[in-house]
């Protein structure tokens, strides 16, 4: 009988030991390989990010540029508009002459040159109708690039954090270990 009670605590050592003293030195081996596997993927993530903030403000110049010439397009529409409205007026103007003056000819090429004014009146306001869609696309291609740009600093920001706890991780292992 006392030979159990003896076994049975050598076995209590034993299991001790593998999992205090044993297992102690091959883990914080195996806590500095991964710790500098995670300074490795983090560093990764961070270089993906950076290209990432670097595509996004490519992408928010490029919007921007369109935006500008979005703009200048809707000037010069409205510009061709305000001179079409003037022409329509004249052509108007030119059609009641021949009317009273009694010309056939005369009616005819009125007619005919507000027809062709009204059709470039209608170009033009079709065309800035447009501009103004795409204005709005772009702006809010522009409004998406930004907070895509944000959101790719606050990954960023994280996985250098990350990197910076995985760093402090690997040094007080390599402390450890020594």
């Amino acid at each position: 009988m006392e030979s159990r009670p003896g076994w049975a605590a050598g076995l209590v050592a034993v299991a001790l030991g593998v999992a205090v003293g044993w297992g102690a030195g091959p883990a914080a081996a195996q806590e500095i390989r991964n710790d500098r596997k995670d300074i490795q993927d983090d560093r990764r993530d961070i270089r993906q990010d950076t290209r990432d903030i670097r595509g996004d403000r490519r992408d928010l110049r490029r919007d921007t540029r369109d935006v500008r010439s979005d703009r200048q397009d809707i000037r010069r529409d409205t510009r061709d508009i305000r001179e079409d409205r003037r022409q329509l007026v004249g052509d108007r103007q030119t059609l009641q002459d021949a009317k009273k003056s009694g010309d056939p000819e005369k009616v005819k090429d009125a007619r005919q040159s507000l027809r062709k004014d009204t059709r470039d009146f209608n170009k033009d306001v079709k065309d800035r109708r447009d501009d103004t869609r795409d204005l709005a696309a772009d702006k809010k291609d522009v409004r998406d690039d930004r907070r895509d740009l944000r959101d790719d600093r606050q990954e960023r920001r994280g996985d250098v954090r990350e990197l910076h706890g995985d760093k402090r991780e690997l040094r007080r292992d390599v402390r450890e270990r020594k």
